[in-house]
């Protein structure tokens, strides 16, 4: 947990794009030592016919006599080469190099993009709870001075809105109200921008997948095509294994992408409705002011 929350606050004390960039790196490090370690632990995945057959007598009356032995024997040897094979390598065969490293890349991209999410759409970003009990102290003592600079150096959202209005309370209680809504709106809109991506990667994974699986299928059916009368069972698995897995990962991706989308941005909503409580409350005891008279 120490070691999440110092990530955490490096990510929202950082500009975005060296958050990004490092997050970035150390989620292709990770990915590099799994591939490694999976390619290690299966060689050649689709080479079937290196399994060496059990041996058999050259002469048959030299035959063993206890041939049921003999077979139980070929059967486990037979069963060793499926056994030993990684499922990870040999997705990672069956998707090539160029889905990989697009599969890679969307999903380094949608991690990062959920983490900074998170870290922008907590309650110390959006409504602390410190500022509220502080603002509205300072203002039921009538210290309107302490409040504007307390909300002015709170970086969260209620602190720019509640800044904006006191800011601006001078001219009129409803030209405060529209300052207070467009500060709210533009700060809104710039989360729901940042927050669209992962809505876009939970659309063209799919898409990608789908991709993948027409060029699977078409390497399948030109193993059929050129194989004659006997096309190669080995050429058939591989394309067939391509289409498989590109839909797969596709899916895999595009599923948490749409169910972090939907959740991230029914926080948004919840904590856009309360700062929009909050600051009509705390400025609808100026609701008497009125803009000064030319």
């Amino acid at each position: 947990m120490v070691v999440f929350e110092r990530i955490l606050g490096t990510l929202h004390s950082h500009k975005r794009v060296g958050a990004f960039a490092a997050f970035f790196a150390l989620c292709a490090v990770a990915l590099a030592l799994s591939s490694s370690l999976a390619r290690a632990q299966d060689d050649d995945l689709f080479n079937f016919d290196d399994a060496a057959p059990a041996a058999a007598p050259a002469d048959p009356a030299a035959a063993p006599a206890e041939p049921a032995a003999g077979g139980e024997a070929g059967a486990a040897a037979e069963d060793e080469g499926p056994k030993s094979q990684s499922y990870l390598a040999w997705m990672i065969r069956s998707l090539g190099w160029f889905f990989m490293i697009v599969f890679a890349l969307i999903s380094l991209w949608m991690v990062a993009l959920v983490v900074m999410n998170i870290v922008a759409l907590r309650r110390v970003s959006m409504t602390p709870d410190d500022l509220i009990e502080q603002f509205g102290a300072l203002l039921d003592e009538n210290k309107f001075q302490e409040a504007y600079e307390l909300a002015k150096e709170d970086e969260s959202l209620l602190g720019k809105v509640l800044a904006t209005g006191l800011a601006t309370m001078p001219s009129g209680f409803d030209t405060a109200s529209q300052a207070m809504a467009d500060v709210a709106q533009r700060e809104t809109m710039r989360l729901e921008h940042q927050l669209g991506y992962l809505g876009v990667i939970g659309n063209i994974a799919p898409m990608i997948g789908l991709f993948g699986t027409v060029v699977g299928m078409i390497a399948s059916f030109q193993a059929i095509a050129t194989g004659g009368a006997a096309p190669s069972p080995q050429k058939l698995a591989e394309g067939i294994a391509t289409a498989l897995f590109t839909t797969e990962v596709g899916l895999a991706i595009a599923i948490p992408s749409v169910v972090a989308y939907d959740i991230l941005r029914n926080r948004l909503t919840r904590f856009v409705f309360d700062i929009s409580v909050l600051s009509e409350n705390f400025m609808g005891r100026f609701s008497a002011v009125e803009a000064p008279k030319e």
